[in-house]
């Protein structure tokens, strides 16, 4: 037996040491990778489409809608949890990021995802790195004027994920508008040949956009978090009524500076592809984009539609 496992091909032999190929293709047990070479190995032997979700953890309703969707749209589906330390430009952001990884595998399982990649920083960084990616004028707005460096780290990671996972649909959600456009982007620039789905911000009963950064909101600050919604969607209902544009984001800033507790970064119209101001003569999709603080608290969200 030795004989003949010394003559198999490497990636074989790399690959039993990693599963049993009797659980092979098992599904509804959820296997857990560590490793770039332990999820390269099993993937070289998964026949058929896989979806891939990329999480930071922490997992809502959500993040397993994507799972849901993936599911129903590949033969396998995957996730992947780590949270990214180069893309956040606030340490003590990244410091008091919620981790809930047992219940974050347990929900997976429960949704019937066949695999998890849960690395350590050193694997995904076991060097410093000095890459550096240029999206225009998307990295230079919103998000990207008010975190510095914050794409470049993203589009590492995910290039560093979507190389690991080979997947031929990754799922994203839309509350991360400029992150999309960025991974769209990203994919296009490099080959990924693989399509970008982007489903549509799920919500709680108040509106709040599902983040996993809402586990950290006080009793007052969740109280006060459906105003961030509501200003987007009284913003949408007045420019499909065609009152000016420009008018009427001062007067949702101005509201803002009225409810204690909440700081606003940044408020703004855009054209829904590229993110680049727009004014009322403009027709097509339009993304309002918010972001702002409640307390330490950093939140975003966004609505899309269309205007003729």
């Amino acid at each position: 037996m030795q004989n003949y496992i010394k003559k198999l091909p490497f990636s074989i032999v790399i690959a039993k040491q990693y599963f049993s190929f009797a659980d092979y293709p098992a599904k509804n047990l959820l296997k857990i990778f560590k490793t770039v070479q332990e999820l390269t190995s099993f993937r070289t032997f998964t026949k058929g489409s896989t979806g891939f979700v990329p999480t930071m953890g922490a997992l809502h309703s959500g993040h397993l809608s994507l799972i849901r969707s993936s599911k129903n749209e590949n033969d396998f589906t995957g996730c992947s949890i780590f949270v990214n330390p180069i893309q956040f430009t606030n340490p003590e952001d990244f410091e008091k990021y919620p981790s809930t990884l047992d219940q974050d595998l347990k929900l997976l399982e429960e949704e019937g995802c066949d695999w998890v990649f849960t690395p350590s920083v050193l694997e995904m960084y076991p060097k410093t790195v000095s890459l550096k990616f240029d999206f225009g004028n998307l990295e230079n707005v919103m998000e990207g004027a008010f975190r510095p460096g914050h794409f470049n780290g993203v589009a590492i990671v995910v290039s560093k994920l979507f190389h690991a996972a080979l997947p031929q649909r990754a799922y994203f959600g839309r509350k991360d508008l400029q992150q999309t456009l960025v991974i769209k982007q990203l994919t296009t620039d490099l080959g990924f040949n693989l399509e970008i789905r982007v489903q549509e911000t799920l919500r709680e009963a108040d509106g709040l956009a599902m983040s996993s950064r809402n586990v950290r909101l006080d009793q007052f600050q969740r109280q006060l978090a459906p105003v961030i919604y509501q200003t987007i969607s009284f913003l949408q209902t007045k420019i499909l009524e065609g009152e000016k544009i420009e008018e009427m984001i001062a007067a949702a800033k101005y509201n803002l500076l009225t409810v204690k507790g909440l700081r606003l970064e940044y408020l703004e119209v855009a054209n829904a592809s590229n993110l680049q101001s727009i004014d009322n003569s403009y027709k097509g999709d339009i993304a309002i984009c918010i972001a702002c603080y409640l307390g330490n608290v950093r939140l975003i969200d966004n609505v899309v539609f269309m205007k003729s």
